[in-house]
């Protein structure tokens, strides 16, 4: 038998004031995003922002329908849109915010395990790892580099 380690690197931030000024610019955009999802059912509103690296920031944000599970999150709306609009480009960041119409959320959100994936497929596409910004509307902010650190076991 062997035993193995995996070991996760991320940084955490109490507050978005603290958080590079670019950084805090995407999770802003990703709020607005999340301002406009259509989520009469969950009433949980998810905002994705990616900036590629031409500097274009691609906004998404989670779209349900009663015929569940035919919605789709936030982070694959605006992945997805990214490659279909940029289909060479390379993906730098991509921040994720969240707003409860029922309750605030105080920890950051992080992407299911179908976005985690497709997260996964990208990153591997291209030459560089993406850094991922996770922030709570009103409270801490979590960020990584690199898809192993949301998702050490992909599937490939």
């Amino acid at each position: 038998m062997k035993k193995e380690e995996i070991q996760i690197v991320y940084q955490e931030y109490e507050t978005l004031s603290e958080l590079p000024p670019q950084e805090r610019m995407l999770i802003e955009k990703a709020h607005e995003a999340a301002k406009n999802a259509y989520a009469p059912y969950s009433k949980y509103h998810v905002g994705a922002a990616i900036l590629l690296k031409n500097g274009a920031i691609i906004l998404g944000n989670n779209q349900e329908n009663v015929a569940y599970p035919s919605g789709l999150c936030a982070e694959r709306v605006a992945i997805f849109a990214a490659s279909a609009n940029y289909p060479k480009e390379e993906i730098k960041a991509v921040a994720i915010t969240a707003i409860a119409k029922d309750s605030a959320i105080k920890s950051p959100p992080f992407p299911c395990g179908s976005c985690r994936q497709v997260l996964a497929e990208y990153e591997n596409r291209q030459t560089t790892p993406i850094k991922y910004i996770l922030s709570a509307a009103s409270g801490k902010s979590i960020v990584m580099t690199g898809i192993e650190n949301l998702l050490p076991f992909p599937f490939v």
